[in-house]
């Protein structure tokens, strides 16, 4: 009797009956929308923008948290100069900032803006000028452009003093601190903040762009306040009215005001 030979099918993928595969896609593809934080570059000298930078965001260094960031390039004071992107993005993720895309590119830029990872952002809005002036000498960080998430009905309450070195952050709500906030130490909240004991150290109300978020303590003695990006340190002496005293700190257009309870 003659042996059995069996032969395997030799069919292609082509050959393959594909209605009786599973429909399965490893991903899909969306159309999404994200709120960036806007870097409005007014300098080409990378240098005085590093001096600026590490003299306005030193002193809270987890003021930003990893947030996406578009580069503007629309009131730069030389439209022509050239822009080193690859340092700008560097110093940028140094202070916790993703630079993404950038805006308000000349035909010169694109080539070196490209270069550096980044894409041209031409449909992002951005906040309008605020018109309220307050005589007030204060600083203004950077322009936040995000949706503000309603913030979380219960508040962080921490009752023990807060020592150098110490860095709470109440995400998404407001926090209550009970007890003393040491110098060197750092509070944050989306929120509002209070404090029932004096405030030596450094507080960041309205960290991700409520401008609506308030201050408020027994003893106004802190190193920093600040609302929504505004801040101002202690190298501006307290006015007089509420230094040591129980005062509220707030925005009103882009000026903080403290005021006496």
């Amino acid at each position: 009797m003659p042996p059995i030979v069996i032969r395997a099918s030799a069919r292609t993928p082509k050959d393959r009956d594909m209605s009786q595969e599973p429909l399965f896609h490893t991903y899909e593809i969306k159309s999404a929308s994200l709120s960036l934080v806007s870097f409005l570059l007014k300098s080409a000298d990378l240098a005085s923008v590093q001096a600026d930078v590490a003299r306005r965001l030193g002193a809270t260094p987890g003021f930003f948290d990893h947030d996406p960031v578009v580069i503007d390039l629309s009131q730069i004071d030389a439209p022509q100069a050239e822009v080193d992107f690859a340092s700008l993005c560097l110093l940028l993720r140094a202070h916790q900032l993703l630079p993404v895309a950038v805006r308000g590119l000349q035909d010169h830029h694109r080539a070196a803006a490209a270069q550096a990872g980044l894409f041209e952002a031409q449909d992002v809005q951005t906040l309008g000028p605020r018109t309220e002036t307050v005589v007030q000498e204060v600083v203004r960080e950077v322009e936040v452009v995000r949706e503000v998430p309603a913030a979380n009905t219960s508040a962080l309450v921490v009752d023990k003093p807060l020592r150098s070195g110490q860095h709470v952050y109440a995400r998404g709500r407001d926090l209550v601190v009970l007890a003393m906030v040491n110098p060197g130490a750092e509070i944050m909240a989306d929120g509002h903040i209070h404090v029932y004991a004096p405030l030596r150290g450094k507080a960041i109300a309205g960290a991700r762009g409520d401008e609506s978020a308030r201050i408020f303590t027994t003893s106004l003695e802190a190193e920093l306040v600040a609302v929504a990006g505004v801040y101002r340190t202690s190298d501006v002496p307290l006015p007089a009215e509420v230094s040591g005293k129980a005062a509220q700190v707030r925005l009103q257009g882009d000026r903080l005001i403290m005021e006496k309870l």
